[in-house]
């Protein structure tokens, strides 16, 4: 009997401390930051099940997403959400990464893998410079003058 109410003794102490620091805005702080680990922790598990033959290739792809769709919520933690409006193209860029990991390590795969994974890239890519170049457009335009004139000013032979 002493020896369980000691493990009573010490859950009930946890759950105490659990408690307050719950009341103290810890733990929603740890969750608000730190919860793309829900999405890192599978995506790189996926990962290495598959090196570790454990599981086949075709983890690869939602191991992929998983792991790029993490990184870009943990960067929009860092750096606010208003990020996510030039991030966006990276949801295309996910899917992208993962059908990639797939033709590069399985080597059965069908080419239309690889032709997929090039075609999304591609459209991220093209997307990501459309929203920057309207999120950074005056500063493109003005440096691109910037350019121009310096050309023109540096090409133009010094007769004067």
């Amino acid at each position: 009997m002493a020896r369980n109410s000691y493990t009573i003794g010490i859950v009930l102490i946890g759950v105490a401390i659990i408690l307050l620091l719950g009341k103290l805005g810890v733990i929603h702080f740890i969750a608000s930051f730190f919860w793309p680990l829900v999405l890192l922790i599978p995506g790189l598990l996926f990962h290495m099940l598959f090196f570790n033959r454990t599981l086949p290739s075709g983890v690869l792809v939602p191991g992929g997403i998983l792991t790029t769709y993490a990184l870009m919520f943990f960067y929009c933690n860092l750096f606010g959400w208003g990020a996510m409006s030039y991030l966006w193209p990276g949801f295309i860029l996910g899917v992208a990464i993962g059908l990639y990991e797939l033709h590069l390590f399985d080597r059965n795969t069908h080419r239309g893998v690889w032709i997929a994974a090039m075609i999304l890239g591609a459209i991220s890519v093209v997307f990501f410079v459309i929203t920057l170049l309207f999120k950074l457009g005056v500063y493109v335009i003005a440096l691109v003058l910037v350019l121009a004139g310096a050309a023109l000013i540096f090409r133009r032979p010094r007769s004067w």
